[in-house]
């Protein structure tokens, strides 16, 4: 899922003063674009999109470049229910966060802007995941869950800790890093 929000191309624009901006595809004149194929990244998944800038008081060129975009595919709080908990929280080679929430909880309404935070700052060093427990009672029975919100970090597929309820971002904070990998 990553890889496939990986690569950004841009387009080439050159503007001089007192002209329009010339924009062209860096590889408009190639027939093919050869992209190195990794496991998980699908061709048809990869987008290519050009923008035009205009610098009205410069004649700077903005060449082409790529752009890993990797990090903003990661830094997400990603959905995992009872199906997928053994693929993405048990089998996750990275630290895990885990909150356990519902939609009816004013407390985790509360909460999610923060957890959206650390998924950010951590991103590369955590995985970050919420759990609806209406969805989703086993995983939720089987970790006596009892009150929502609960964040639960795990780390090689071990629970480690938990915290109970909607606690300051710097709480969550601390835990994070007893677990992360210096």
């Amino acid at each position: 899922m990553a890889l496939e929000n990986c690569l950004q191309l841009s387009t080439v624009c050159t503007t001089r003063v007192g002209a329009a901006a010339q924009c062209y595809h860096p590889f408009s004149s190639m027939g093919k674009f050869v992209v190195p194929i990794c496991n998980g990244l699908k061709k048809s998944s990869l987008k290519f999109s050009s923008s035009s800038s205009s610098f009205p008081h410069s004649s700077k060129s903005q060449k082409s470049r790529f752009i890993c975009k990797a990090r903003e595919a990661l830094d997400e709080v990603q959905v995992v229910n009872d199906s997928s908990w053994s693929s993405l929280v048990i089998a996750s080679e990275n630290p895990v966060l885990v909150e356990f929430w519902a939609p009816w909880c004013g407390p985790c309404r509360m909460i999610a802007p923060v957890i959206d935070e650390l998924a950010k700052e951590y991103a590369g060093k955590i995985s970050c995941f919420k759990l609806n427990t209406d969805e989703s009672p086993n995983t939720a029975t089987q970790y006596g869950i009892r009150s929502i919100p609960t964040v639960l970090f795990f780390k090689n597929g071990e629970k480690k800790e938990s915290v109970i309820g909607a606690v300051p971002k710097s709480t969550l904070s601390a835990t994070i890093e007893k677990y992360v990998d210096l």
